[in-house]
């Protein structure tokens, strides 16, 4: 390994300098925090920033490479997790400017139900499965040359204990009560393909795991407001697990569902 580690998140590509990370969004919500989280840890660390819209993107480089917390270094790439054609140059981009990757974060979900229908339409799920099942698939698959040449290459995707077949199992919970169906289905899916990954990667030293970030406030539901009236905690408490995940206190895990605070749910 180089003398930086690179990390790149889908939503936000984080990308250390020994180890580069990448984040697939990282503009906003978790992704954000757990870039701040990331290159505010160590020096060494080299960030890449996962945006579709650039603007957005360049404004948040801009004011993270300002703040006197930032230890590590960033930079942004341009990705659209439904695209095969922006996933396939993202991926060209980051071959040309880095000879490994040691992290990938697949952070982009979308969630635009309500809440209040029992079952969602055709259009809603496709665009639900598109970003929270699809492009992390092929977003990782494409890394996965990268990943290889990292000495402990590891994948995070972010799911939700939402898409937990054994815990809406329990009737009996108000949990199982919610009326998600779409993004429960895809997180489900989600939820497979890391098993899936990690049966397959794992004999080549791959370390992979599902991560809940628990219910806090973000932009997913389209209820910010009420959750903070109701005392939700910050999504930084988030960005704390997948930075533990990253620096490889929850190795003894690897496979797993994970959360917050040491949580491991049910598949």
């Amino acid at each position: 390994m180089s003398s930086a580690e690179y990390i790149y998140s889908s939503c936000s590509v984080t990308a250390f300098l020994e180890q580069p990370l990448l984040h697939s969004r990282g503009t906003n919500g978790i992704g954000l925090d757990t870039v701040i989280a990331l290159s505010s840890a160590s020096p060494k660390y080299h960030v890449i920033i996962g945006a579709r819209n650039l603007a957005k993107g360049e404004t948040v480089l801009q004011d993270l490479q300002s703040k006197p917390t930032t230890q590590g270094t960033l930079s942004l790439l341009e990705l659209d997790m439904t695209s095969d054609v922006s996933i396939a140059e993202a991926t060209k981009k980051l071959e040309a400017e880095f000879n490994h990757l040691d992290v990938l974060i697949n952070n982009a979900g979308i969630c635009p139900e309500s809440g209040d229908g029992l079952f969602p339409t055709r259009d809603t799920m496709r665009a639900m499965f598109e970003t929270n099942v699809y492009g992390p698939t092929i977003l990782t698959e494409a890394l996965i040359p990268l990943l290889k040449r990292s000495s402990a290459p590891r994948v995070v995707n972010v799911s939700s204990t939402m898409g937990s077949i054994g815990a809406i199992s329990d009737h009996g919970s108000e949990f199982a009560a919610v009326r998600l169906p779409g993004y429960r289905m895809s997180k489900a899916a989600l939820n497979m393909l890391t098993a899936y990954q990690y049966f397959q990667l794992k004999g080549e030293g791959f370390r992979i795991w599902s991560f809940c970030p628990g219910y806090v406030v973000t932009d997913l539901g389209r209820d910010r407001e009420d959750r903070v009236a109701q005392g939700i905690e910050s999504s930084e408490t988030s960005a704390q697990g997948l930075r533990e995940i990253v620096e490889g206190k929850r190795d003894g895990e690897v496979g797993g569902f994970l959360g917050r605070r040491g949580d491991n749910y049910e598949w």
